[in-house]
């Protein structure tokens, strides 16, 4: 279990993922901005701040709580952090399993999933990450989702 609940996070978050505070690299004209996501997002001090916030809340949602009761929650945020950081073009490495693997009979479901993206589409709002930068992430992260849930 403890396992299980480590990779829906992860796989959760790999799926949907994350963003930060502020977005210091956008152009005042709204054009395309030669930053790197990674630093749009404020680096990893702000990806932590909000893999933080997720972690929170989904302790806090009853729908998929219980399946974290035995996880290793510093371990979890380490990997969750290195994951967005690296996925953002930032310069830390995800020693994690892949996502297929790490996921193999977990049975997440459609609604599992999408009760973790809530919460993280939630710590993203929090932190006030624009919708810009929000997009690219979950548009990095997102395809992920094929490799982590095995039920409608």
């Amino acid at each position: 279990m403890k396992q299980q609940g480590r990779v829906l996070v992860i796989g959760a978050m790999a799926g949907l993922f994350l963003g930060a505070i502020g977005c210091s690299g956008l152009e005042p004209t709204g054009g395309v901005s030669s930053t790197s996501l990674y630093d749009r997002l404020g680096g990893k001090p702000a990806i932590t701040a909000v893999v933080d916030q997720f972690v929170a809340n989904v302790a806090q949602d009853a729908r998929i709580n219980g399946r974290f009761s035995t996880t290793d929650i510093p371990r979890l945020k380490t990997h969750l952090v290195d994951q967005v950081c690296m996925a953002s073009g930032g310069p830390c490495a995800y020693t994690g399993g892949d996502m297929k693997t790490t996921h193999a009979g977990m049975r997440i479901s459609t609604a599992d999933f999408t009760a973790l993206v809530e919460d993280l589409v939630s710590a993203l709002d929090r932190f006030k990450v624009p919708e810009r930068e929000q997009g690219e992430l979950l548009g990095l992260l997102g395809p992920m989702q094929k490799d982590i849930v095995e039920l409608p």
